[in-house]
């Protein structure tokens, strides 16, 4: 039988040359790919009776015209139509915005179907769609799909070429699961599935018809996910590290600090993986705090000591010095050179440190995107750390990976990903989390209070700051803005400094250069600085254990995960801390944010809600991060069914009968189509 996805798009009845190439925008060029535009809603155009209908609703009613129309007409085009029309008991008025040519249409005693927002109190429906029983067939009594459609493609002509495509190729679609997950999880067959997510009887029936695509669809995706896998493990193509464990657990011992369990465990996973002859491909994440980075350390002085070098990529200058900083001091009595490579070293510094990597002297660099600039070159380069690793592209991040012989990969977060999305974003990779904070850490009190509170939360700082600690101000803008009535924090550098006479107020952004900005958190860093201004410069990964106050301005701007993260910048030491968020918020969203904020600090549970409010292609903020856009699946709404696709599709790929029975032919034929079985890394 002949492949759906073969045929070309132009071979459906009614679709020539110009809209075949609006399709082709869409994403659509074959008949396999029409059938597979799946309606994201459906417009309910069943009959209601206006008894039960609540106010404000959308609703379709049947009834007859009573009365003449009476036309408004509001300037040349804009325009106001109303007529009477009996519903049943009821007498209510019909209202037409902007449809004046309608007028002579509608006649006294005729038919006509409604569909519009009801207002119960006037009786009246504000009127999108209106057509004429007795004058041929329309929408009413039924269920109609939505699509996401654009440029020379509507939805009356979306709904009437799927239709055809149907009609044409229904009978060609061919079922893909193997027998056992459609009986396990009760689906339809793919066959009338496909008809029925596209023209269902009723809403039931057509949830039923999606349960079946939502599933399909994060198999496919798992399957992809967990094949890359198994054939990764079976590649002998990395670098298998002669770690010497003994010397490993002496360098943990000298830390000036005792790891946690969570560490301890995570760290001989990462040690596990380093000693195999496959590529480690695992992503530590763990909450704000948790201590990432030393479990990080341990395995760059593991593959250091193993005779490779190793790289630490970080998304910002300011973290990417503080982590030279703080490795130099953990690796200097064992022997071990860090350099770093940012784009604000002068063309000398630069040639020194590549030449010192391209010659091996160099055991570790620490760097921002300069690491995957073209002229940067390892002699063996035997692990990759990238910090913060969804802020960095996937063609970043695998650019990096080529600079060595199939380097093993460590990638952190310090967004705490809810499971589903970390399932789905990263299912090729193990995932290690710690899930422990260091002994000792106090907990940070967190309120969210209105711009009039300001004085108050000024003197607050001024007390804290008497006592000897300091504090941060986040802003959300760099300047004063026409567009947006926020805080910027050059204004408030500005006033604060007049405020606070007596103390160092630092400024810090991100136009600032590199050396400048070194300077404000070298002087923060040592309490030269006693007050910080800010943007979110300062997210991710700065470290000011004397810092006990974060105030953030117009909080419910931004996402909770940002929140959250700009909260751990405080609470690193052995002092109560404080974050308050600062917002009139006149959104529910925003009013949510900060409710999620003030009631949980557990970074798991505020990725979930972020997700739910933001879903997943905000989450992360970047389109590269490597999580799918799906035609049906919803991360948030669909959480059970990733994870029962996950399970399923690691449980297939264990199986010896998966990659030689019958039964599973058409599952290998997709993975052969999407390219698992080639050399090519999953990027």
């Amino acid at each position: 039988m002949m492949d759906l996805y073969q045929i070309p798009v132009r071979e459906v009845h009614g679709i020539g040359p110009q809209k075949a190439e609006d399709l082709s925008a869409l994403g659509i060029t074959s008949a396999g790919g029409l059938l597979d535009y799946y309606p994201f809603r459906y417009e309910d155009y069943r009959l209601r009776d206006l008894a039960a209908v609540k106010d404000g609703e959308k609703i379709t009613v049947q009834g007859t015209l009573y009365g003449e129309p009476v036309l408004n007409m509001y300037g040349r085009t804009k325009s106001r139509l109303s007529c009477k029309v009996v519903v049943d008991r009821f007498l209510i008025s019909a209202i037409w915005f902007n449809r004046h040519f309608l007028k002579d249409k509608l006649r006294p005693g005729e038919e006509i179907v409604l569909t519009g927002k009801w207002d119960a109190r006037r009786l009246q429906i504000s009127v999108s769609e209106s057509e004429f029983p007795g004058r041929g067939a329309g929408r009413s009594g039924t269920l109609q799909p939505v699509y996401s459609v654009g440029g020379g493609i509507t939805q009356n002509w979306m709904r009437k070429t799927i239709a055809q495509a149907l009609t044409q190729y229904g009978a060609m679609v061919q079922e893909i699961l193997p027998s056992e997950l459609i009986d396990k999880h009760g689906l339809l067959p793919r066959r009338q599935a496909m008809a029925v997510i596209h023209q269902p009887a009723d809403l039931q029936e057509g949830q039923i018809a999606r349960k079946r695509m939502v599933y399909e669809e994060l198999f496919f995706f798992q399957l992809k996910m967990q094949a890359y896998r198994a054939l990764n493990r079976k590649r002998a193509d990395g670098v298998a590290h002669q770690v010497d464990l003994p010397l490993v657990r002496k360098f943990v011992r000298t830390l000036p600090f005792r790891l946690t369990d969570s560490q301890l465990k995570v760290l001989a996973e990462i040690l596990e993986d380093l000693q195999q002859p496959h590529c480690m491909n695992r992503l530590l994440q763990g909450d704000v705090g948790s201590g990432k980075t030393v479990v990080a350390a341990s395995a760059l002085f593991a593959a250091v000591k193993a005779g490779c070098q190793g790289a630490f990529m970080v998304p910002t200058e300011i973290l990417a010095e503080q982590h030279k900083r703080s490795l130099e001091k953990l690796f200097e009595p064992w022997g071990i050179q860090v350099a770093l490579l940012t784009g604000s070293l002068t063309d000398r510094q630069r040639r020194d440190v590549l030449a010192s990597l391209e010659m091996g002297l160099t055991d570790i660099v620490i760097g921002t995107h300069a690491l995957i600039q073209e002229d940067v070159y390892f002699r063996r380069l035997g692990l990759v750390v990238t910090d913060e690793q969804h802020r960095f592209g996937v063609n970043q991040r695998s650019i990096l990976r080529r600079k060595g012989m199939n380097p093993d990969v460590l990638s952190m977060t310090a967004t705490p990903i809810p499971r589903t999305l970390a399932i789905t974003a990263f299912g090729d990779l193990d995932v290690s989390t710690l899930k422990e904070l260091p002994k000792g850490r106090i907990p940070i009190k967190t309120y969210a209070v209105g711009h009039s509170m300001l004085e108050r939360i000024l003197r607050f700082i001024g007390k804290e700051v008497q006592a000897g600690r300091q504090a941060y101000l986040i802003c959300p803008l760099i300047e004063e803005s026409e567009k947006l009535d926020v805080q910027n924090a050059i204004d408030l550098h500005a006033q604060l400094s007049h405020y606070f006479p007596q103390m160092r107020v630092g400024l810090l952004h991100g136009r600032m250069a590199a050396a400048e900005k070194d300077e404000v958190m070298q002087g923060f860093g040592s309490n030269q600085v006693q007050v910080l201004v800010s943007t979110t410069v300062i997210e991710v990964g700065v470290d000011v254990p004397n810092a006990t106050v974060m105030v953030i301005y117009d909080a419910d701007r931004f996402g909770l995960s940002q929140l959250h993260q700009l909260r751990g910048r405080v609470g690193r030491g052995g002092h109560q801390s404080y974050c308050i968020l600062i917002a009139d918020p006149k959104s529910e969203v925003g009013k949510e944010r900060l409710r999620a904020m003030t009631e949980t600090s557990d970074g798991f549970e505020i990725a979930r809600r972020d997700l739910e409010l933001r879903g997943p292609g905000d989450f992360f903020g970047t389109k590269q991060s490597g999580v799918p856009e799906f035609r049906v699946a919803d991360l948030a709404a669909d959480f059970e069914t990733v994870e029962e696709a996950r399970d399923d599709a690691a449980d297939l790929v264990a199986r010896q009968e998966f990659w030689t029975g019958s039964a599973y032919a058409p599952l290998r034929q997709f993975l052969q189509r999407e390219g698992i079985f080639s050399e090519d890394r999953l990027d």
